[in-house]
């Protein structure tokens, strides 16, 4: 059973995160750092509701560790690659369509709703936190679907990575390893880990937490990820056209005939 006093306090402090971080980019004049701050809201909540709600236990442990292994990893990887970089072109658009008073609107345009979504989609990990039943199958099945996830994850954006630091690469498409089974391995890495997720928490009694991957799904698939990165791609980088008729979108699988 979910403890809903200890999970409004652990969303209070998600929200305080949230505000202190707008300061900080009113300072900076760049709201991107909110990217480093998404996986982290996940591993304050659940750590402040454990912190707070009488749970424990193998999975309670594990998921928190699972958690931190992937919200300190995609933090960290995020805020190196930003660092020293202009305010990333997603947020460069946001603002300008929200002009004048950007500053102040950037609080519940861009802080407050990732501290609402981030309130929502952390349910089905403080259920797992909160769950009694013994540990079954269903939560190696999470496990597995976790490291999976992780894999697709972490690996996506070092290649990633490794090619856009190679100055030969200027202007090309990375269309070798995972990028040659799908144009968003890292995207689909987190799709992964979540459903791995649920199935923890299926484990521990929470079915009815399904919306929070689905509504993760939606993110990447319409919203925040896959349409928003590729709305305009072709235009500032015509060879994309061509990895896009050879590469899946977002499933992994081999690549087309024309490579």
């Amino acid at each position: 059973m979910l403890d809903w006093g200890a999970y409004g306090l652990s969303f209070a402090a998600v929200l305080a995160l949230a505000i202190a971080c707008w300061i900080v980019s009113l300072v900076r004049n760049d709201v991107s750092i909110v990217d480093s701050l998404w996986s982290l809201m996940f591993l304050l909540m659940l750590g402040v509701y454990m912190a707070l709600a009488d749970v424990g236990g193998p999975r309670a442990w594990a998921v928190l560790l699972m958690v931190a292994v992937w919200a300190v990893r995609l933090s960290a990887f995020i805020t190196i690659r930003n660092h020293g970089q202009p305010e990333d072109h997603r947020y460069q658009t946001i603002r300008a369509n929200n002009e004048p008073n950007f500053g102040f609107k950037s609080l519940y345009i861009v802080f407050g709703l990732q501290a609402v979504l981030a309130g929502v989609i952390a349910i089905p990990l403080l259920v797992v936190a909160s769950g009694t039943a013994p540990v079954g199958w269903l939560d190696y099945a999470g496990v597995a679907l976790w490291t999976v996830g992780m894999y697709f994850e972490v690996v996506g954006d070092n290649q990633l990575k490794r090619f856009r630091g190679d100055e030969s690469n200027r202007g090309k498409v990375l269309d070798t390893g995972l990028w040659a089974l799908t144009r968003h391995p890292n995207y689909f890495g987190e799709f992964t880990l979540w459903w791995g997720y649920y199935c923890l928490a299926l484990s521990a009694g929470g079915w009815w937490t399904i919306f929070a991957p689905l509504l993760v799904t939606m993110l990447l698939l319409k919203v925040s990820g896959v349409s928003l990165l590729e709305s305009n791609i072709k235009e500032r980088r015509p060879a994309y056209a061509d990895y896009i008729k050879n590469t899946n979108a977002f499933f992994p699988g081999l690549p087309k005939s024309g490579r």
